[in-house]
């Protein structure tokens, strides 16, 4: 009963990915292609949302429900990790048609198929996580 709220959340979340055709493996396509700003918008919606919300745990204006401030640990800088990270990350998104969170709204829409996708992303975390001790980070 306590994470029925976050269920509600979730379910919300995936109604406003569905009608903003955020699951639209022809949307995906459609951005690949730079055909249209569609997705772009919503990817650079998000993108200054995130950067607004790290401004303010950081000024400790936002405040987690019990009241404690919010902690962001910097991150290591590098060019090298981090074109290597968006590269592999867009060509999974790519091959599959779906990056993570719609991959479960797919789920509920009664996409069967994605199950394949979902599995072999258990299946690349836990390989990552068996090697990120000796990979350098």
């Amino acid at each position: 009963m306590k994470f029925l709220k976050f269920f509600i959340v979730g379910i919300l979340f995936g109604i406003v990915m569905t009608k903003a055709e955020i699951i639209s493996w022809y949307r995906i396509y459609e951005m690949f292609k730079f055909q249209s700003f569609h997705m772009y918008g919503i990817i650079g919606s998000a993108v200054a949302l995130g950067m607004v919300s790290m401004f303010l745990f950081r000024k400790n204006m936002i405040k987690t429900f019990e009241g404690q401030e919010i902690h962001v640990a910097p991150k290591k800088r590098g060019v090298y990790r981090n074109l290597l990270g968006g590269i592999l990350f867009g060509l999974g998104w790519a091959l599959a048609g779906a990056c993570p969170g719609p991959m479960f709204v797919l789920i509920g829409k009664g996409v069967v198929s994605i199950l394949v996708v979902i599995l072999g992303s258990i299946l690349g975390t836990f390989c990552y996580g068996m090697v990120k001790d000796k990979i350098p980070h």
